[in-house]
């Protein structure tokens, strides 16, 4: 398998830091039928960038672009990780032997496993080290 099969494209919208600003960009999904698996915030000077990993990241940009939101697609990747005390170091390490920066990252948790989104400045790097370490990646098909 090559390392494009576990690039996610992840929607980064910019927007005012103000009331309404989540449910106008969750409204307009909705409307497209299109599912958010997960999101994040961050907030800097009045401004913020919600992060969101969708079903249909095509139309969810066009709509989103659509209706005057700043949005971008960024290459992120989504670690499978175990749901235990633990679970977290086993991939940072990986990462951080490989001198590979994780940029940011984001989380979600269900019953069986916790996911790990992460934005790294090495990406077909951090795929291989992963998977040469026995890491499960989730594939880039599942958000399409």
């Amino acid at each position: 398998m090559d390392t494009k099969d576990f690039i996610i494209k992840q929607i980064s919208v910019f927007s005012e830091n103000k009331p309404g600003r989540l449910a106008a960009i969750a409204k307009a999904l909705e409307e497209e039928k299109i599912n958010i698996f997960a999101f994040s915030i961050a907030e800097s000077k009045g401004f913020g960038v919600v992060r969101l990993l969708v079903d249909k990241p095509a139309p969810a940009l066009e709509k989103l672009a659509h209706l005057g939101f700043m949005v971008s697609f960024t290459d992120v990747i989504a670690v499978n990780m175990k749901d235990e005390p633990g679970g977290l170091y086993e991939t940072a390490k990986i990462l951080g032997n490989s001198e590979i920066n994780i940029e940011y990252a984001y989380a979600y948790s269900g019953k069986d496993a916790a996911v790990l989104i992460l934005r790294v400045d090495q990406v077909d790097e951090a795929i291989r080290g992963i998977r040469k370490s026995g890491g499960e990646l989730l594939k880039a098909e599942m958000f399409k």
